[in-house]
């Protein structure tokens, strides 16, 4: 009795984490991410302004693994039981504000983008942006005072999802709660506590400028408007295609845990290679692709002066046919003078 008793956190964490690294891993990263976003959130409501800098920043922080962990569920990479994945992502949804959408949107979304490997999308904004020169703009301006307006617009998009896709008007109900349960809470903030208010849409601004930084440079292929219907994709199960068109941008090579401030997901090619792979592995698989050789990634340096010269390009830049690809992509990344990068591709937007 007593061997079967000392056995069974060992049986309960088999049955129900995926890999035996994860009950430490995940645990302390879910404990991490609801712990900043606790104690961020109140810390806004404090006197001391230097408490509440504090507090923003560990707010924005809690949301921003929030957001990354949603990917790990995505892949099925805590929890042995898919449903499980995807419980513990709808909550996640909730802290960091994905919860307009389903998970199995988003889910099925980045998904697409493994398989197909392509950008698949139902809003196309390049020809929004091209229809409403006025957004355009006034994007444009906002992205020149760094605020993420592009985002900002598909976020709205998000919000909105089930009144503005044909597709998903049979989650209108559903949509519309959300709106109002979320809604609520922020007009509250905004008339008992303005600076609260204020001080979680900066923390918000924060997280979706990390995420889409390091999304930017990720991939050097643009979006095809295929989320809704099938058009074969060209590159399909190309696994050698799909490594020479993704691009690795680490934090840092020289102190790896810094990676795990955005739970390593600069090792995108050793993402790519193996998406079965949880975070916490992906640094190895990464000096078994590359052996760390630094010219195999974006340096952070030159991704910063990407991110900062072409923060107002990237808002309506078609490319060009003699747009960097390949290995010419990289180069041009790690100079820091080109490419300009993408915006809008977060894994959070299942649009």
């Amino acid at each position: 009795m007593i061997s079967v008793l000392n056995a069974m956190p060992g049986m309960l964490t088999k049955s129900l984490i995926k890999d035996p690294l994860g009950i430490r891993w995940y645990g302390g990263v879910v404990l991490y991410a609801v712990t900043m976003c606790g104690l961020g959130f109140a810390g806004l409501f404090a006197a001391n302004w230097a408490v509440n800098a504090t507090a923003t920043l560990a707010l924005a922080h809690g949301m921003i693994i929030a957001a990354y962990l949603i990917h790990e569920c995505a892949h099925n990479l805590v929890f042995t039981k898919a449903r499980h994945n995807a419980q513990l992502g709808r909550f996640l949804g909730w802290l960091c504000g994905a919860s307009y959408g389903t998970y199995e949107d988003i889910r099925y979304k980045h998904f697409r983008h493994h398989v197909d490997n392509d950008d698949v999308v139902w809003f196309e904004y390049d020809a929004f942006f091209e229809r409403h020169p006025l957004v355009t703009k006034t994007t444009r301006l906002l992205e020149w005072c760094y605020v993420p307006a592009h985002d900002l617009i598909l976020h709205g998009v998000m919000i909105l999802t089930s009144l503005v896709s044909p597709q998903r008007r049979n989650q209108r109900t559903r949509n519309l709660v959300v709106i109002a349960i979320r809604g609520a809470i922020f007009i509250a903030l905004l008339v008992f506590a303005a600076k609260v208010a204020l001080l979680y849409v900066v923390a918000y601004l924060i997280m979706m400028h990390v995420l889409r930084f390091m999304d930017s440079v990720q991939h050097d292929y643009g979006y095809n408007a295929t989320l809704f219907e099938y058009v074969e994709p060209p590159h399909e199960g190309d696994a050698a295609w799909e490594q020479e068109h993704t691009f690795s941008n680490p934090l840092s090579l020289r102190y790896p845990w810094l990676n795990l401030l955005v739970l390593n997901f600069g090792y995108h090619n050793a993402h790519h290679a193996d998406m079965n792979q949880p975070f916490y592995r992906l640094p190895a698989l990464h000096r078994e692709l590359t052996g760390d050789d630094p010219v195999r990634v974006v340096p952070l340096g030159a991704q910063l002066k990407l991110y900062h010269r072409n923060r107002v390009r990237r808002v309506y830049n078609p490319q060009p046919d003699n747009y960097p690809q390949g290995q010419a992509y990289l180069d041009a990344a790690r100079s820091g003078l080109a490419p300009v990068g993408g915006n809008a591709a977060s894994f959070l937007t299942s649009f």
